[in-house]
């Protein structure tokens, strides 16, 4: 066990003077997840294929007396991942800290599902968190373009743990983010990289992809209606209620800071009791 000593709780929950890129920054727990990093003190690259939003978000960053960025980024494209880490290199100085948060997702029955929206949901929810894996690991890794180490985040779900209805392409990718979160995580230790990679597991949240399930419910006939949806679903939690984006926010937070430096490989679920049910 390690020496007992004094130390300020607030100071390891910090970010100050570290370098953040959050993918599908633009809305949603992305932007919520970018302006959390950035009111610890990081300085923040949002990327988004949605740039209006990210570039607002952004402002709003800005306006609050932080340090945020906007690159356009598709994360199945390698060459966009490529220059989305130099940029935030060469305009904050490192890349200390990513969080791969961009993601789709779509409520159908797996019977229903067509092979182009089964692999559109692979390529950029598995293909693009495995490219921000590759190409912050090469820059974060010592000699790297940075080559401070760091931490990287992956977001996962709930639905990477436990089955969830009419969700199978969307279970099959955050199935796959878990345990490729796992081994980047063993292979970044063993190889003293100084990388830590975690995966978050939220539970369904109030965004307007979570409305988007719940009216995906009604849609196929698995509800009689948005109350009726929304009221099942709440009860798969066991807490009462549905997460709030800051609840993920705080929590990525907290996997990216000293608060954690001795985590890694590790599964953190925030979805109010749902994956232990």
């Amino acid at each position: 066990m390690g020496e007992a000593r004094m130390s300020d709780s607030n100071d390891v929950f910090r970010l100050d003077g570290k370098v953040a890129l959050v993918t599908g920054g633009a809305k949603g727990l992305g932007a919520l997840t970018a302006m959390t990093l950035a009111r610890a003190g990081a300085s923040v690259m949002v990327t988004d294929v949605l740039e209006t939003e990210g570039r607002a978000v952004v402002g709003q960053i800005v306006a609050a007396g932080g340090k945020a960025a906007f690159v356009r980024h598709d994360v199945t494209d390698e060459t966009q991942w490529e220059a989305a880490v130099a940029t935030a290199i060469s305009s904050f100085g490192q890349l200390d800290v990513l969080i791969n948060n961009a993601g789709v997702e779509s409520t159908e029955l797996l019977a229903q599902v067509t092979v182009a929206s089964f692999r559109r949901t692979m390529d950029v929810n598995v293909t693009g968190t495995f490219l921000g894996l590759k190409h912050a690991i090469r820059a974060m890794s010592p000699g790297g373009a940075s080559g401070r180490g760091g931490a990287i985040v992956n977001l996962s779900s709930v639905a990477g743990i436990v089955g969830v209805m009419a969700h199978s392409a969307y279970c099959a990718s955050k199935g796959a983010v878990r345990l490729l979160t796992k081994a980047a995580a063993v292979e970044c230790a063993q190889l003293r990289t100084g990388i830590r990679v975690n995966s978050v597991h939220p539970g369904l949240i109030e965004t307007e992809m979570g409305a988007n399930l719940i009216k995906g419910f009604v849609s196929l006939g698995l509800a009689p209606s948005i109350d009726d949806a929304r009221a099942s679903l709440t009860a798969l939690h066991p807490m009462g209620r549905l997460g709030e984006p800051e609840d993920v926010a705080n929590a990525i937070l907290y996997l990216v800071t000293d608060a954690s430096k001795w985590v890694t490989g590790a599964e953190l679920s925030v979805d109010g009791g749902m994956a232990a049910s």
